[in-house]
């Protein structure tokens, strides 16, 4: 399984990233502002178009150790060669999503609270999204905000890395990492923003300032 670091994780949004020069501009952007992980959200886009900007976005990562990701579809996951998938409530369960995709690559979970947490067997999946941790308008799914108080929980009773998602900006994350996070997931806090490498660096820095040591 390709190794993975889960601090700054980039959830690449298309029709956001349009106002930061485009998917492959920003991720390029993010990368050098410390993005350590991506992943492709594109549930507008049909999966052929999902698939090329996959590829491209490997031809990108691949050389700077950096897996990418692929949110919901295995079959892109697939055909692109990407490292890993990601699922979520409602998406293919975690037994059939590892049994899709075989043991080789990275699968992670969606987990909002403890419920959801046990719903699946650990052995299963190798990092849980936590969240939404704050109130969000980038994923018009997302459930209701947990808080630090429920990040927490989830994270102490988890047997996996755990990446919080969900509000995440430069004055919360220490927050986050306090509650003892393995990272941070962000969409508008990156994707869109005037100076994207800068956006990133500043998310990482603060995340970072948070953990303890």
């Amino acid at each position: 399984m390709p190794r993975f670091d889960l601090s700054l994780y980039l959830v690449l949004d298309p029709d956001q990233s349009e106002r930061s020069g485009g998917l492959m501009e920003t991720a390029r952007a993010a990368i050098s502002g410390g993005v350590t992980i991506v992943q492709l959200r594109a549930p507008q886009w049909k999966k052929r178009r999902m698939t090329e900007a996959a590829r491209a976005l490997r031809t990108l990562l691949a050389p700077r150790g950096i897996p990418l990701i692929i949110d919901d579809h295995a079959d892109v996951m697939l055909a692109s060669g990407a490292e890993g998938l990601h699922v979520g409530q409602d998406d293919l369960s975690a037994e059939d999503a590892r049994r899709l995709i075989g043991p080789e690559k990275i699968l992670g979970f969606s987990a909002g609270n403890l419920k959801e947490l046990r719903g699946t067997a650990p052995e299963l999946v190798d990092y849980y999204g936590v969240g939404p941790v704050f109130a969000t308008r980038s994923k018009a799914d997302a459930g209701a905000a947990i808080g630090i108080a429920g990040l927490h929980e989830v994270v102490a009773h988890a047997q996996h890395p755990c990446v919080a998602i969900g509000g995440i900006t430069k004055e919360n994350a220490p927050e986050v990492g306090a509650a003892g996070a393995d990272g941070i997931a962000v969409i508008s806090a990156i994707c869109g923003q005037p100076d994207v490498e800068l956006a990133a660096r500043n998310l990482l820095q603060a995340f970072r300032s948070g953990i303890r040591h």
